[in-house]
Order: structure tokens, then sequence, then C-alpha cells
């Protein structure tokens, strides 16, 4: 049977994973189906995608392990590579370094560039010696792989996700300064809404906190477990995958483990933002933080350290407050919502309102508009 046939520029995408877990993941989602909406033909280049089948999708399965990094990422890379090189048509558009290949566009969702300067800052998930060996090497590979994508003979634009990144982007890749541009990610403001249930009165016992992310230590859980201790009658639900048993142990020794609760990975990370009272992310690095959006979204006071693409959305006693990363801020602070519901409560739809700016379609317009300039400029 043909290909249905589009008048509308081809888009091939590559990228580790497409689907509803995880920030990059849901934007490449509703990217891929609001180019599709829009009589795009899309190829997706990727080892998992979770997207519906559609005539104008075309998934491009690359095979490989999963993990470690240290293996995963260069056997990605060069077989991706291949298979845009034989199969990718019209726009090529990378999500990070990913590919060997020229790209027309590029994506950059972290730069590891920028969080590797940053002062204490580790990839080790996990404690042991393997694991630092080999969050080392998959260091030095992330930034061998930026350096030989983000120039000008290897891509033709760069968007930064976020203010921030693009600075950062700039500032480490000097030569692509005049091809970079900002088009923050969105949130969908239907699936994250407030719940008008979720309000508590003053002072009421059972506050509840959340904590949405991976990666535990670098967005800070153990500061926002330690800022326990000093807020009675918080508790704290932690979605997300991590070293559980390592954080269930300090909780129980801070004396705080019963009011902790691990769920785990999730796709309805909705339903945990909508039973929640405040958001806290102690982050030490950050791109665009999609968490931190969908908490807004929510109706949900956001207590988040000042870090890209939350300085675009939090504003400091208005929708939240910019928080340090230690537990007496995070206490601090909670202790305050905790005690004023009046004030949560107008926090939260300050939140609510500030969060509708960041649609899903105007994103896809952006990047429709961009792809267009880069056919123009002769990047595609």
């Amino acid at each position: 049977m043909a290909e249905p046939t589009s008048t509308k520029p081809d888009v091939t995408i590559v990228a580790k994973d497409v689907g509803p877990v995880g920030g990059m993941e849901r934007q490449l989602t509703e990217l891929i189906l609001g180019l599709i909406s829009t009589d795009h033909r899309v190829t997706v280049v990727s080892s998992t995608c979770s997207l519906p089948a559609h005539p104008l999708l075309r998934w491009i399965r690359v095979p490989g392990p999963s993990r470690p990094f240290t293996i995963a990422y260069p056997w990605f890379i060069l077989l991706a590579s291949l298979l845009v090189w034989f199969r990718g048509r019209g726009v090529v558009h990378s999500t990070g370094a990913m590919i060997l290949n020229r790209a027309s566009v590029c994506t950059v969702h972290y730069c590891h560039y920028a969080a590797s300067r940053i002062q204490g800052f580790s990839r080790v998930s996990r404690p042991g010696l393997a694991y630092m060996v080999n969050a080392r090497i998959a260091n030095r590979l992330s930034l061998w792989g930026e350096r030989w994508c983000y120039r000008p003979s290897r891509v033709g634009i760069l968007v930064g996700v976020s203010q921030g990144v693009a600075r950062e982007l700039k500032g480490h890749f000097p030569e692509m300064r005049e091809r970079i541009v900002v088009i923050p990610n969105g949130v969908d403001t239907a699936a994250f809404s407030p719940d008008p249930a979720s309000s508590r009165p003053d002072g009421a016992e059972g506050l509840e906190a959340l904590f949405v992310g991976s990666e535990w230590e670098r967005k800070g859980l153990r500061m926002a477990i330690e800022a326990l201790k000093d807020s009675a009658g918080v508790q704290l639900t932690v979605v997300g995958t991590g070293d559980s048993e390592t954080y269930r142990e300090l909780a129980d020794r801070l004396g705080v483990g019963e009011r902790v609760e691990f769920v785990g990975g999730t796709e309805d990370v909705a339903a945990w933002y909508r039973r929640a009272d405040v958001f806290v992310l102690p982050t030490a690095y950050e791109t665009f933080s999609l968490v931190s959006y969908e908490a807004a979204a929510s109706g949900l006071p956001l207590l988040v350290t000042r870090v890209n693409g939350v300085e675009d959305l939090l504003r400091d006693g208005s929708n939240g407050w910019f928080i340090q990363r230690d537990a007496a801020s995070v206490s601090g602070y909670l202790r305050r919502l905790q005690s004023d519901s009046q004030l949560r409560a107008a926090m939260g739809r300050q939140a609510r309102e500030d969060s509708l700016r960041f649609s899903w379609s105007r994103v896809v317009g952006d990047y429709i508009k961009l792809y267009a300039r880069s056919a123009e400029r002769g990047f595609a």
C-alpha cells in the first residue's frame, strides 16, 4: 500500500525513547502528535516508541541495549546514524547529541558541559566503585557527543528548551551563537489541573508535599526528606525511580520514615499532583523542569531552586518561592504554607494562571516555523 502523501515537509525525529513517561519523552510525544495533526509525515528513529499507529507516522526501531549508558549510548549513536542515513527523510530533528549525521535542528534538553561544571555535581546513581567509574566514562562520552554534534558543520539550528539552556549553549559553543533559538516545552493544562477538594484548613495535620523525578541526588530528594524533621505533620510523596533503599534508610534515621511514601514510576502522575498541596524540588540543575510546569498547572505552590526553566515560570512570593538546596530553606516554606491556607490557595491559583502561557499548540507551531526557516537557510 502506498504511503499517504502530504504537502507539508517530512520530518525525521531521532530520540532514545518516545512515550508518556519522562519530561523529554512526553515533549516528543506531544510534538509528534501535533505534527501529524497538521499533516506532516513523521519518521521516528528511536529505541522505543509508545505512540499509536497512524498513516503519517513511521517508526524505525533502533535495537540494542538500554544500559549501561557507556555501552548503550555509543551503540545507539552509531546505529541511529546509519538508519537516518539510509531511511531518514526531510528535516532531520535530533534531540541532543544522538547522531553523527548532520541534523537540520537539534533540541537540547540537557547541556552536559554546563552540568559537569556544577560544583559537587555527580552522575553517580548508586554508591560503589563500579557506578563511579561508569559515571565518569558516561560523562566523557556525553561531552564528546556534544563537541561533535554542536558545531556549524553538524547542525543547522540549536534549540534550547529555556532561556538558561540557550545561555549555556552560547557560552560553551560560541561558534553556534547565531544559530541558537529558544522554544520552551509545553504543558498539558487539561490533563494537569487543580483539584478543588485538595485544600486543607490552616494548621491542619497532613500537609501533602510532592517530589517528582529521578536522579534523586541531583534533584535534591535528600534535602526534601531532611526538611521533614523540622516540619511536623508534613507528608512527602516521592514519584519516580531511584535508590529507594538508601533514601528510606535516611528517612528512618531521621525519624520521619512514616511520613515518606515512595510510589515509583507511573504514567498517571497527574493523579499525584491532584492529591498534593505543594511541590518541592531542591534540584541542582535543570534545563526546563517539566514537572515544575505540571505542578503549576495542577495549582500547586512551587518550592524549587532557581534553575533553568523554573526561572521562566516561578515568581518569588507570587506562585511559590525559590528555595536553597538545604533542609532549613525547604522546611521554613513548608511550615509557612501549612499554617496559611489562604496564601497556599492564592499561590496555587497564580501558578495555574502562569502555566497557561505554555501550551503545546504554541510549541508545535514554533517548531513548524523553525523547520521552514531551516529549509530556507539550507540547513535541511
